[in-house]
């Protein structure tokens, strides 16, 4: 490597990206359509392995719009594109995502001998849209995804065995008391919007200490709260891209600021928010038995 070069920082490259969007008032991973009002894509998926892209890199590839002007959601390799008889068109551009790995060592200092290290790797990728020879996305049926039906947030509301009190005008989890608490269905302007906020509000249910274990300590204001309030918001984007719907949590604009303060503080925050978030995502969307049957490996 020469002196003028210099080595790419992926950690900063994505901060960066997504600090650029929310300093000018936006959420970058949001949505910018309603579910049931124009047909949008599912979770990014890549069709040559069958396997969908998980945490951080959902949110890169979500913030692509080629995902939503063209409501497909594949994503490939260069390589795998081509494995398959497709051609990436020339002059393509890419978009970098990244895969996470512990990797266990040796090393003498430790009491059994080893340690583990986290490893990251980055690979190219390319959306549909790029290449030629590909067959058009057909979006699966409903009876293929049973989990995006309108009855699926009851089910899995129903299935975690979250305490649920209806009544009032705040949407809210009490970490002290274990219950979740939501306006009355009619209070919202559609189904959706109630649907969404449920799940949001199932997610900071998932931190509970016999659950998933996060801090939720933090006072409304304070650096904790917003750092919980921005794994549950991505954690929306997750569960959202796989039920259908709506990502948008309206009052979380006012936490923008403090996400912004804290990954400028910290390159790293953000792949650690969306990691957390996916757990979240994964606990939320196990409780429909359609949806976890599914993501069972194959006999």
């Amino acid at each position: 490597m020469s002196s003028t070069q210099t080595r790419r920082d992926p950690y900063q490259e994505v901060t960066d990206r997504i600090l650029e969007a929310l300093e000018a008032g936006t959420k970058p991973w949001v949505m910018p359509w309603e579910p049931g009002k124009a047909a949008g894509p599912n979770a990014p998926f890549n069709p040559t392995t069958g396997r969908y892209y998980r945490g951080i890199n959902v949110l890169i590839l979500g913030m692509d719009l080629r995902a939503f002007t063209t409501a497909d959601p594949r994503w490939m390799t260069y390589a795998q594109a081509a494995d398959a008889g497709w051609q990436v068109r020339k002059g393509e551009k890419s978009t970098t995502i990244f895969f996470f790995k512990r990797l266990e060592i040796e090393d003498d200092a430790t009491e059994d001998g080893t340690k583990t290290i986290p490893m990251m790797r980055s690979f190219s990728v390319f959306h549909a849209s790029q290449i030629d020879g590909i067959p058009a996305y057909v979006a699966p049926l409903i009876e293929e995804t049973p989990w995006q039906r309108p009855e699926a947030t009851n089910i899995i509301l129903q299935n975690s065995g979250a305490v649920i009190r209806t009544g009032g005008d705040r949407a809210f989890y009490s970490p002290s008391a274990d219950f979740i608490q939501l306006p009355p269905e009619q209070a919202f302007a559609t189904a959706y919007q109630w649907a969404a906020t449920a799940m949001h509000e199932l997610g900071h249910w998932t931190g509970h200490a016999t659950r998933l274990a996060r801090d939720l300590t933090g006072r409304f204001g304070s650096g904790a709260y917003a750092q919980e309030e921005l794994r549950a918001e991505l954690a929306s984007v997750f569960i959202g891209s796989t039920l259908g719907l709506p990502s948008d949590i309206p009052n979380h604009a006012s936490y923008i600021a403090s996400w912004i303060k804290r990954l400028k503080e910290d390159k790293r925050e953000i792949f650690r928010a969306a990691a957390a978030a996916q757990k979240i995502a994964d606990m939320a969307l196990n409780f429909h038995p359609d949806y976890a049957a599914s993501r069972e490996p194959a006999p």
